[in-house]
């Protein structure tokens, strides 16, 4: 049985990011992972550093959101540096392109909007379709326009998580494989953690970023976490010529070639199934963007479950009852990653986070 400062309760990017962190600034951290019996987001996250259209509500997530982009850059480096791991990491800009006029004005007046009330600029803009085929000349007759914002950038999310838990491990955190969470228990001085066959490991603080599993974890340590899953399906063709310098939201071509595809959102609960309707209705949109898609072969496809709160937003929480004990279900692992290595894990060393994160990303925004 293992004993650590730190006990992080899920090995996917959300918790091995904050592992991370931690482990950086020295502390002693033990990253308890589930293994790939567990719905990893990874295996099906599109890979995109978004921003543009985060936070149309909230300007503190659209903040959130901005400043971890830019801080992508530095921390891809640093990562790659320390794991040896190419992470196949590029911030050119993306399009998320409309396929009429009215779409186009809809999208681009929220986006305006959401601008002016943040306080890091995006520098998203309104684009036509001439300047998308200046950068993508196979874009399609079809699209009537898109907005495009400088700091939306793609990675490879598995060679990521891989990244991710290689530096972890060479900052000195530990790793415990196989490690399934039934049960925690707190008793003022520390926190028991347990799986089917008993205790797994005992920890002064405990982290739970299990994804999903959150849901049935954080009642045992008065926390609150309101997630669902929502099934996307995805699909990957075979390798092409480069052809896509920056990506298109549900579009992105990998760095060897293949391009990955898939946009679909549905309430199927625990099913990762892929569906033959979806696929045939992704494909038919797919293609009028990029017409020259129509003849090209699609190797594989597979669905997976997304991570998903009642507003999309993040919820952090620290536990009032069991002290020591805090919480993070998040959708958007990759985009803020940065920030959960960084201020976030700083956080839970430290005094917690700032009033205004607090308050906007607390669980209790869905009591009022």
């Amino acid at each position: 049985m293992s004993h650590a400062a730190f006990a992080i309760v899920g090995g996917g990017l959300v918790g091995a990011g904050i592992g991370y962190g931690l482990a950086k600034a020295g502390h002693d951290v033990l990253l308890l992972d589930e293994g790939d019996v567990a719905f990893r987001a990874a295996r099906g996250n599109f890979g995109n550093v978004w921003v543009q259209g985060k936070g149309l509500s909230s300007p503190t997530y659209a903040d959130l959101s901005r400043g971890a982009a830019l801080g992508w850059r530095a921390f891809a480096a640093e990562l790659e540096d320390l794991s040896g791991v190419p992470l196949h990491f590029s911030q050119n800009g993306a399009f998320y392109v409309c396929l009429s006029a009215a779409e186009l004005d809809r999208r681009a007046d929220a986006l305006l909007a959401a601008e002016a009330a943040s306080r890091i600029p995006s520098g998203v803009e309104r684009v036509d379709r001439s300047a998308i085929a200046a950068v993508i000349p196979e874009i399609g007759e079809a699209v009537a326009g898109a907005t495009f914002c400088p700091l939306d950038g793609m990675v490879d999310p598995l060679r990521l998580l891989r990244a991710l838990l290689s530096g972890y491990q060479r900052l000195g955190g530990r790793v415990q494989a196989g490690a399934r969470i039934a049960r925690i228990d707190g008793d003022g001085r520390g926190f028991v953690l347990q799986g089917a066959d008993g205790t797994v490991a005992t920890a002064d603080r405990v982290v739970l970023a299990a994804g999903l599993g959150n849901a049935a974890l954080a009642p045992q340590l008065g926390l609150t976490a309101p997630v669902r899953p929502v099934r996307g399906q995805v699909f990957v063709t075979e390798k092409l010529r480069p052809f896509m310098s920056c990506g298109i939201h549900f579009i992105r071509q990998t760095a060897d070639g293949g391009v990955i595809c898939g946009e679909s959102s549905e309430e199927a609960g625990f099913d990762e199934a892929t569906t033959r309707p979806v696929l045939r209705d992704s494909a038919a949109k797919i293609t009028a963007v990029l017409p020259l898609l129509r003849h090209v072969r699609v190797v594989r496809a597979w669905g997976a479950l997304r991570v998903m709160s009642p507003d999309g937003l993040p919820v952090y929480q620290r536990s009032a009852t069991h002290p020591g004990a805090y919480l993070a279900s998040v959708h958007s692992g990759v985009t803020l990653l940065p920030f959960h290595a960084g201020p976030f894990a700083a956080a839970l060393a430290g005094d917690w986070l700032a009033p205004d994160l607090a308050a906007a990303f607390s669980p209790e925004r869905f009591h009022v």
